[in-house]
């Protein structure tokens, strides 16, 4: 699948980004003044380094050199060398220190983009493509590396170095050198902006491709079973070598587009060294510079020319680097369409009582989904909802938990509007037993206990003797310690609904939802679970929903939904007596059972 390629993918880089960074630099101001003055110490190094170089090379022309061969050129050489090792050393001191505020500031911006991604609401889950969000992150994180580190000491620095040449040259030779290296920078520059501006997009459009070609591959991993079951392996294939083509063509292009600035940039640079250079040997051979001073010249050349180079390089990369990160600030900008509200109190659950009234959802507007939703489940009473498929089920759970907010009427907890509570507290409130159970790809143990992490061995052990998964377990060469899977996929459906059923249990919430939970269970297996979920409800209130009739018959109050409404309510013998859509269901479930 291949997104559009709009104008939104060629837009200049978003250089605002850069601002929030500055954050994570402030809170080390300590570090970063402490590099900044390793930096000054390295470039008085560098910006030396020449004159030691001239005055060596002017001793050693000397005629009368021969009563000063052991002083002068050994000190000039000790000199040169420590210079030479001064800047590497300050060099490395720099980068040494920066290097923990990168890497701060990578793990810190990551956690946060992690942090925000869980915040954002269920729709927005449903509609991304996880292979793409996780290489968008990926490389933007790294990114921030390559921005934080070069943006303070390398951009800057270079500028500063090459104003001091310009003076310098400027002070003691010929205007016409400082000429040459404006007129070399002021090309480079202008030029290195036009063609990496060029080539932003063709990054945007490779980072792109790179996103499509994981996402189908993480997509058609994920379903395996699936491909399996209908034999597509080819199919897929054919649709990822489509991806990668158009991975393939944005490399390509980008190979390019570097091709045409790598060339310019080195033309650039070969002509101003030598137009510098001629300008030396001419003053030199008319008498007017020494070699020491042909040499410092050169050796000032080199200077501008290869941070001018580096420069180039450090632009390009950094314009890289922001369409990486680009898309991982995107992810930030995303605002979730469940906030709660800036003075927003936990919950607090006394006795359990749940009341819908008048509640009305859709998630598109021409599709409703519920129409004027009103019943209440009294404390520790166990209510079960059903209906056909379609009928909103599941979007009642859903509203309740928060996942999406209602279009009109309420929903409260005690009394308490669930869109003024927190929602952490209102979801610790509830705990949910869903119809599509995924499991982490750790142990059984460790997937029970994530639904309480402070869980003692004992709570475990009592969660999986209630969702009768004892006898399961000791059938596994490794018990508790086996792996199930990425998603759950080592164990069969029932056995994974048990995990999720005593994951739950082991929260023990004042309020349970269970969405479909034993459709995976074996008759024995679902008798024994209804059991477990009979003795909960009585100190829980409970909420039931279900598509087996025979499976809520103990229910205090079953609702009937239909269309988006609640056409019936009462006990299972009261609907019965009704003779209407509950006991049509009833009658024809009865007649599919024999």
């Amino acid at each position: 699948m291949r997104s559009q390629n709009t104008d939104a993918n060629i837009k200049d880089v978003n250089w605002r980004y850069l601002l929030a960074l500055l954050p994570y630099l402030a809170e080390h101001r300590r570090r970063i003044a402490f590099a900044l003055g390793c930096l000054v110490l390295a470039k008085i190094a560098s910006v030396g380094t020449p004159f030691i170089l001239k005055h060596l090379v002017d001793g050693l022309d000397q005629s009368e050199l021969a009563n000063t061969f052991v002083v002068l050129p050994l000190g000039l050489l000790a000199a040169y060398g420590l210079a030479r090792f001064s800047v590497a050393l300050f060099g490395e001191l720099r980068d040494t220190i920066f290097g923990r505020i990168t890497e701060r500031a990578m793990r810190r911006i990551g956690l946060k983009v992690f942090e925000h991604m869980h915040a954002l609401d269920l729709k927005f889950h449903l509609e991304r493509r996880t292979g793409g969000v996780s290489r968008d992150m990926e490389r933007g994180t790294n990114g921030i590396s390559f921005l934080m580190r070069f943006m303070v000491f390398n951009i800057v620095p270079t500028l500063i170095e090459i104003s001091f040449i310009v003076v310098i040259l400027l002070a003691r030779y010929s205007a016409w050198y400082a000429v040459v290296i404006l007129a070399a920078v002021v090309s480079y520059v202008a030029f290195s902006i036009f063609a990496t501006e060029r080539r932003t997009r063709y990054v945007r459009k490779m980072n792109q491709a790179e996103s499509q070609s994981s996402s189908r591959a993480v997509d058609s991993l994920l379903n395996y079973e699936t491909v399996k079951y209908f034999t597509n392996e080819q199919y897929e294939a054919q649709h990822y070598d489509k991806e990668l083509a158009s991975w393939e063509q944005a490399r390509r292009q980008n190979r390019l587009s570097m091709f045409f600035l790598n060339g310019g940039q080195a033309f650039i640079i070969a002509a101003s060294m030598c137009a510098s250079m001629t300008l030396a040997a001419t003053d030199m051979m008319a008498g007017n510079m020494t070699l020491g001073d042909f040499v410092l010249i050169n050796a000032f050349m080199m200077q501008v020319f290869l941070p001018l180079n580096f420069l180039g390089f450090v632009y390009r990369e950094m314009k890289g680097s922001m369409a990486n990160i680009e898309k991982m600030f995107q992810l930030l900008d995303v605002q979730s369409a469940i906030v709660e509200p800036p003075d927003a109190k936990a919950l607090e659950v006394t006795a359990g009582e749940i009341r819908f009234e008048q509640v009305g959802f859709n998630y598109h507007p021409d599709r409703v989904i519920l129409k004027d939703v009103s019943f209440c489940v009294r404390p520790n009473s166990k209510v079960a909802i059903v209906g056909s498929s379609g009928a909103g089920k599941s979007t009642i759970f859903k509203l309740l938990f928060r996942f999406y907010d209602v279009n009109n009427g309420r929903i409260s907890i005690d009394g308490q509007d669930i869109s003024t509570v927190s929602l952490a507290s209102l979801r610790r409130a509830i705990g949910v037993v869903p119809q599509d159970t995924v499991l982490f790809n750790t142990s059984i143990l460790e997937n029970i206990r994530y639904g309480r992490i402070d869980a003692s061995d004992d709570d475990v052990t009592e969660a999986i003797r209630l969702a009768h998964l004892e006898s399961f377990i000791e059938q596994l060469p490794d018990g508790v310690h086996t792996t199930v899977g990425e998603r759950g996929l080592k164990l069969s459906g029932g056995e994974k609904q048990r995990v999720a059923i005593a994951r739950t249990l082991l929260k023990r919430p004042p309020i349970m939802v269970f969405d479909e939970a034993t459709s995976s269970l074996d008759s024995r297996s679902e008798q024994s679970i209804l059991q477990a979920i009979k003795e909960i409800s009585q100190q829980q209130t409970s909420i039931v929903i279900a598509h087996r009739l025979s499976t809520v018959i103990d229910a205090d109050t079953i609702l009937v939904l239909d269309k988006g409404e609640i056409v019936e309510q009462g006990s299972h013998r009261d609907l019965l007596k009704q003779q209407g859509k509950y006991a049509l269901l009833w009658e024809m479930q009865q007649k599919d059972t024999y």
